[in-house]
């Protein structure tokens, strides 16, 4: 019995005299990984053999028990602000299976060094500033199941040793800098079920062959990475796929014929913006398992077949807009009880819209203009109660308008025109959300409904080319008009004055019987003028507000100012700097005196130009603090800026952060802002730089809107927020704020200080969401700055100082008036080419936010301006 005691004690003194020794032995190894790392929050304080905490119980440390042993199983560091160097000798880790350290700032080449953790099976270094090519080494990852470097600075060609890590389940390359083909590698993937090559634009390459062999496959992205020739139809054979996007590449030919009864597990399917032809196949739609099918902005020529969509009871999203079908549309979708979104615009289809449409109850956008519908307007689409956009302009409607036409106690946007609608127009008294009503070019007859006056953000109302009779209704006067256009129809009588004094696009036209104060016909009768001084009287009492309310804002704006002066060098500061500042904060804060000032940029704060010791100058933001974000959601943010690499955006190199400001620190621009310069009233600058200017700011905005991920809005764009090199080159700055200081404070700020800036497209009052169009609007009123020499917002009260923007639209009016407005000081050669960019300019400027251009569409049409220049010069 005693002999018995004894072995037990002896086992148990050697498990514990063995468990500690490897204690004492992973928790250095811990140590020393640490070591090579910055950590500027502290988050691995815990990481200390000080104390008596088991290393198990380390912060972010996860270990695993197995027979006597319990060791090591998991790194998560992710998203800690980490930098620094990756040693290797984590590795010492025998069973080490995750290591994640994504979204850190691992500024450093791929860590070849991981391929000696023998148990590892899971490395996730996404979104870091890994850079560089990836090796053939990588082969030596062999156990890998989890490779993640998506949203680094990769480069290059992918290596044919990545075809040895046959283990992998998950390999995601997305949003790097890969570039040339794929190699014939991927069939060797066969316990795939995740590909992200997305993201890559570098990238030139047909999809590979032998892709149908992952028949594991879930999910393959490889949007936006270059990707051409002809979809493989052994995709076929991935039976298990559910996510499928192959959207905005090169891709031609025909879908496959057998990729709808193949492929039934699919939950969303995204071919757009390719060059697909052919017709679209038949059993897409069988599996009731798709929610999202789009196809936009492709080139099929063919027929879409009802059966493709017959069991389609889930499909949710229905986008074919922008290529060739034709035929009859698959009339089930129109009744599918979960459809919410049908997008065909832009093709040939035919056919009719049926009453079952009041059976789609979560249908919310219907736009299907400039195709060859032949049908009345059913009296089931006023009973669609969640119904926010119906457009369908350009095709063969006819009969009347069912007087439920606006019944959607959501409907916003109505567009029926260009087609052949009778009778007279209903009366809308439902649909109080109703911005934009276009019924222009049908034949309504009768009189303009007053109750339109009653819809509150009715904005846009577009009755023109029609036959109505009477006068304008008084009542319109009640609405805040961006575009009114009643030409050529019967009207007569008086326009009412606070439409002709207050529209900035009053369409009157071909209708002689119209008259009023600065038309050709001047009124019989004073009507006018007692309306015109009761907008006299309006107008005095709204500049009395605006003076009231500047006046608050001074005031606030001085004691914030104050107070945060006074608590500047009290408060508790952290700061990230993603380039090596050689400053410390409160150097930092001494240095931002008055001397240093360069006054307000933007909405937001001033700016500084600040000396560092190493003779670098660096530009500094100061912001207040409306402490709407927490410090590790506002790193994110910055960080998320800060990763952008673009020579048209000014580089954000780090930020300092307290209870009361936030200092945003940017690369310095030797000559200051484009705003600042046409300011000073001899601007000299030639047209080859104005152009030059153009192209780089609106390239900058591409790349913000669609080619950077995530993608942004720059939300105040403005002359003076374009900096210039030595050699003008643009650069964009004060982009995207919002994230940094917050939704909520964005939308108040930027709301009570732009005012009624001409930078800001008519819809600002109305649409609370932000949108590319209004970023394209502002940048309108840069080109137009560039082509007349004038600054933005008059700097006097003559008659002569409307903004730019009015006074170019009151001058091509009128005969050689685009001449006019062309500055002198550009050379002759030339005036055609800033002709050009005058309408550029108006396109951008236009009332209607679909009508205004994208931005990818500006930059070609200015880069087609500088060719011309290039040959003329």
């Amino acid at each position: 019995m005693a002999s018995h005691f004894t072995l037990s004690l002896t086992l148990t003194l050697i498990f514990l005299f063995t468990f500690t020794i490897n204690a004492s032995l992973e928790s250095d190894i811990l140590l020393t990984f640490k070591s090579t790392i910055i950590d500027p929050m502290n988050h691995l304080s815990s990481w200390s053999n000080t104390t008596s905490i088991h290393h198990c119980n380390w912060t972010y440390v996860t270990c695993i028990t197995s027979n006597t042993d319990t060791t090591i199983s998991s790194l998560t560091l992710q998203n800690l602000n980490l930098s620094g160097q990756i040693s290797p000798s984590i590795c010492q880790l025998s069973d080490l299976v995750t290591l994640n350290l994504a979204d850190n700032f691992f500024n450093q080449p791929i860590p070849l060094h991981l391929s000696q953790c023998s148990s590892l099976k899971t490395l996730n270094l996404s979104n870091n500033l890994i850079w560089g090519t990836i090796p053939d080494q990588i082969s030596d990852f062999v156990s890998l199941k989890v490779l993640d470097l998506s949203h680094n600075h990769v480069e290059g060609k992918i290596p044919e040793g990545v075809g040895m890590l046959k283990d992998l389940q998950v390999l995601n390359f997305g949003n790097n800098l890969l570039s040339g083909s794929v190699p014939n590698i991927i069939g060797n993937f066969t316990e795939l079920t995740f590909l992200d090559l997305s993201l890559n634009p570098f990238m030139q390459s047909n999809i590979p062959i032998d892709i149908g062999k992952l028949v594991k496959l879930e999910q393959l992205l490889l949007q936006r990475s270059g990707f051409y020739g002809e979809i493989p139809s052994s995709i076929v054979g991935l039976v298990s796929l559910t996510f499928v996007d192959l959207s905005q590449n090169n891709l031609t030919g025909v879908l496959p014929s057998r990729i709808g009864e193949s492929l039934k597990k699919l939950v969303s399917f995204d071919v757009s913006q390719n060059n697909i032809i052919g017709s679209f196949p038949n059993g897409i739609c069988e599996s009731s398992g798709l929610v999202s099918l789009s196809l936009h902005t492709n080139s099929f020529d063919g027929m879409l077949l009802n059966a493709s969509v017959a069991n389609c009871l889930n499909l949710e999203r229905f986008e074919v807009q922008n290529n060739g079908f034709h035929g009859d549309f698959p009339s089930n979708l129109w009744s599918l009880p979960k459809i919410k979104v049908i997008r065909a615009e832009n093709n040939r289809f035919s056919g009719e819209i049926p009453d079952s449409i009041s059976v789609a109850s979560q249908l919310e956008q219907v736009q299907i203009d400039n195709n060859s519908f032949i049908s009345k307007i059913p009296h089931g689409l006023g009973l669609v109660r969640s119904l926010y956009r119906f457009s369908a302009s350009l095709n063969g409607l006819y009969g009347e308008l069912p007087p439920n036409f606006c019944d959607s106690p959501v409907m916003s946007i109505i567009n029926f025109s260009h087609n052949y609608i009778t009778g007279e127009i209903p009366e809308p008294k439902e649909c109080k959300k109703l911005v934009s009503l276009s019924l222009a070019d049908n034949n309504f007859i009768g009189e303009i409904p007053e109750s339109l006056g009653d819809l509150p953000v009715l904005t846009y109302l577009d009755l023109s080319h029609n036959n109505l009779t009477g006068e304008i209704p008084l009542e319109l006067q009640n609405l805040k008009l961006a575009l009114f256009n009643v030409s050529f129809n019967r009207l007569s009588g008086p326009v009412p004055s606070m439409l002709i004094a207050g529209l900035p696009a009053l369409y009157i036209q071909g209708n002689p019987d119209l008259c009023g104060p600065g038309l050709s016909h001047p009124c019989p009768n004073d009507g006018s003028r007692r309306r015109a001084g009761v907008s006299k009287l309006a107008c005095a009492l709204i500049s009395l507000a605006l003076l009231v309310g500047i006046l608050s804002l001074a005031f606030g704006y001085f004691v914030i100012r104050r107070s945060s002066i006074q608590n500047l060098e009290s408060g508790v500061w952290r700061s990230v700097f993603f380039y090596p500042i050689r400053i410390s904060e409160q150097d930092l804060i001494m240095a931002m005196d008055e001397k240093a000032s360069r006054g307000s940029s933007g909405v937001f704060g001033r700016v500084y130009i600040v000396n560092l010791p190493s003779n670098e100058l660096i530009a500094v933001k100061k912001m207040p603090n409306f402490k709407n974000q927490s410090f590790k959601t506002l790193k994110t943010e910055v960080k998320t800026l800060a990763k952008i690499r673009h020579k048209n955006v000014v580089r954000i190199m780090g930020f300092c952060h307290s209870d009361d400001s936030i200092f945003l620190i940017y690369e310095c621009m030797e000559k200051g802002s484009l705003g600042d310069l046409i300011s000073k009233g001899d601007f000299q600058l030639s047209w080859s730089f104005r152009l030059k200017i153009a192209i780089g700011i609106a390239q900058g905005l591409a790349y913000l809107h669609k080619d950077y991920v995530p993608h942004l809005l720059h939300r105040d764009v403005k002359s003076k927020n374009v900096l210039l090199d030595i050699e003008f080159n643009p650069k964009l700055t004060d982009f995207a704020l919002d994230r940094i200081i917050g939704e909520n404070a964005f939308q108040s700020s930027f709301s009570s200080k732009s005012g009624s800036s001409c930078y800001m497209a008519p819809e600002f009052g109305y649409n609370k969401k932000a949108t590319e169009q209004m970023d394209t609007y502002a940048f309108g009123v840069i080109l137009l700055e560039l082509v007349t020499g004038r600054a933005a917002e008059p700097t006097d009260s003559s008659e002569d100082s409307l903004d730019v923007l009015k006074w170019v639209r009151r001058k091509v009016n009128i005969s050689n008036g685009p001449v006019q407005v062309v500055d002198r000081k550009i050379s002759s050669c030339c005036k055609e080419e800033a002709l050009g960019m005058l309408e550029i300019g108006l396109q951008c400027t236009s009332v209607m936010p679909e009508k205004r251009p994208s931005m990818s569409e500006v930059m070609a049409a200015l880069h087609c301006l500088g060719s011309k220049t290039r040959v003329s010069s």
